[in-house]
């Protein structure tokens, strides 16, 4: 039999909305940079100065847009994303968050991030977009080792880095800066020395991934091509992985995700509503969303991905690529894809009253008897050995109707980190 208490859970998670659950956030994806990294595989472009005010008014309508299928939501985060949306001028940023912010109502304590690159005259343009609204800021530093910069096409070095750091830390009481570990001829003393003066710094916030070569990049050419020499194998990589882990827990910078290590409430607030499955508004070039609509469908969203047709398409009132209605079986899902990349993992009783579907006991039973999972509290988590064999557990998690028993379907695969 089960408790009242648990009964009144069960009926609170029906009851409410995924962004009630989760939160309600706003992504801008800001698609210009002033160099492409040749392991970047996001929807970026080298260009010069735009018409800030062209853009504005492109961005503002789909803002208006989207709020007439989301009223009443109440707006937790925005995150400025790229791109390099720190070339944007602070008079724009500020104009952005001034129209989200009067079309839904912000949280008491709502989250204002902006993705930065430690050049000095962005790092001088901090205090302006403090004042613009924006309360934390993201820098992608990547390595703390100039030949490496280098290699990895970066436009600032270690110096230019951490004066970018020093300035963030003054204007933000949140920041946040990125590594790319497992690079070219990398070794294991190598990166723990890096990481231990990484730590030292002082931030309550990293973002540590492993370098991945996407198809499409040009880091993804060359090694095609039989460059990119000096690469770690898969034993390298483990061990890598495992230093990272051993030194960020040490200094109590938990890995709350896969790829994400923060003190205890410094965590992106953003992110979460990704990996926990909220709902988020995605406006700008390429950028996706994640809609539950009045009538409890879970909605999936694409902008054009080409700025100039983007651009051409929001003035006109609708940007959008592809609107896709998920399943209920998709929606589940994506609850488990990303829910699991979290320490705090999914709840069982949520992805039932949601979606209509749960794991398979055998599944369940199977993944923790190779101690790659963990069941408790109807909440399922991988555990430290589980994580680092993300899309193996994912592949072995079968999804079931709670009503019924067709066939089977395995949980699609992912592919590294999140940003």
């Amino acid at each position: 039999m089960k408790h009242s208490g648990a009964r009144k859970r069960e009926s609170t998670i029906l009851e409410l909305s995924p962004w009630q659950i989760a939160g309600f956030g706003l992504y801008v994806h800001w698609p210009f940079c002033q160099s492409k990294c040749p392991y970047c595989d996001f929807n970026s472009h080298v260009a010069g100065q735009q018409d800030e005010e062209i853009w504005e008014e492109a961005l503002r309508r789909e803002l208006r847009r989207y709020h007439a299928l989301t009223e009443g939501r109440v707006l937790s985060s925005i995150f400025f994303g790229g791109g390099t949306p720190s070339l944007m001028s602070p008079s724009l940023v500020e104009r952005v968050i001034f129209e989200a912010t009067r079309l839904w109502r912000p949280s008491n304590d709502i989250e204002i991030t902006l993705e930065a690159n430690p050049s000095s005259a962005e790092a001088e343009k901090f205090r302006s977009l403090r004042l613009a609204g924006v309360n934390r800021v993201s820098l992608g530093v990547q390595a703390l080792r100039d030949d490496d910069l280098r290699r990895l096409g970066r436009l600032h070095d270690v110096k230019t880095a951490l004066r970018a750091i020093d300035a963030a830390a003054r204007q933000f009481d949140r920041f946040s800066f990125d590594l790319i570990y497992a690079r070219q001829d990398q070794s294991e003393d190598q990166w723990a020395r890096e990481l231990e003066e990484a730590i030292a710094i002082g931030s309550n916030h990293m973002s540590l991934y492993q370098l991945t070569v996407e198809e499409g990049t040009a880091f993804g050419d060359r090694y095609a091509r039989g460059g990119l020499r000096g690469l770690p194998d898969e034993a390298r990589s483990v061990a890598l992985y495992a230093i990272t882990q051993e030194l960020t827990t040490g200094a109590n910078l938990s890995a709350y995700e896969v790829s994400n290590h923060a003190r205890s409430g410094h965590e992106s607030r953003h992110n979460l509503i990704y990996w926990r499955g909220g709902d988020y508004v995605g406006v700008g070039p390429g950028a996706h969303g994640r809609i539950t609509d009045a009538a409890g469908r879970r909605v999936a969203t694409e902008a054009k991905r080409d700025p100039a047709a983007w651009l051409s398409a929001g003035l006109k009132g609708y940007a959008e690529a592809e609107r896709t209605e998920l399943s209920p079986e998709e929606t589940a899902e994506e609850l488990l894809l990303m829910g699991l990349r979290l320490a705090e993992g999914v709840s069982l009783d949520r992805l039932r009253k949601q979606t209509g579907f749960h794991v398979t006991e055998n599944a369940i039973a199977y993944l923790q008897a190779l101690n790659l999972i963990d069941l408790r509290d109807q909440t399922l988590r991988t555990t430290d050995e589980g994580r680092m064999l993300l899309n193996s557990v994912l592949s072995k998690l079968d999804l079931l109707p709670v009503s019924d028993k067709p066939a089977t379907k395995t949980v699609a695969k992912t592919t590294g980190a999140g940003r």
